[in-house]
């Protein structure tokens, strides 16, 4: 019902940066967090920022004072801008929502939906 489709990955040089954007669509009634997740070979996927409706922010350690998670409530996107890039930051980034979605005429239902991916490849 809701879909994410993420933007912005790429290739890019250590120390410089890079912005990801993820726009949610469908039967939207509420977004309550949306966030980026992360996934480096051979290792889990990981929390890397996420933003609640009100503009609460959370961020992994790792990227704290480099990366910077913003969300346009009336567009139903979600930004994170990446800054002093490294290596280390090289996976693919997904982007995550949840909240509720139109189910039907009268009803919502909840809803966790996961963005295809980008891929973020940071070279020395």
């Amino acid at each position: 019902q809701v879909q994410l489709v993420e933007s912005g990955g790429g290739l890019v040089q250590a120390g410089g940066s890079l912005r990801l954007s993820c726009a949610a669509s469908g039967s939207i009634f509420t977004i309550n967090v949306m966030g980026w997740y992360r996934q480096a070979p051979g290792k889990q996927r990981e929390l890397v920022a996420d933003i609640n409706f009100g503009g609460i922010t959370n961020y992994a350690d790792s990227v704290k004072g480099r990366f910077t998670i913003s969300r346009d409530n009336a567009k139903n996107t979600v930004y994170l801008q990446m800054n002093s890039l490294k290596s280390e930051d090289t996976a693919v980034y997904y982007c995550h929502a949840n909240g509720l979605h139109r189910g039907s005429a009268y009803d919502v239902l909840d809803f966790s939906s996961w963005g295809q991916g980008t891929q973020v490849t940071v070279s020395s």
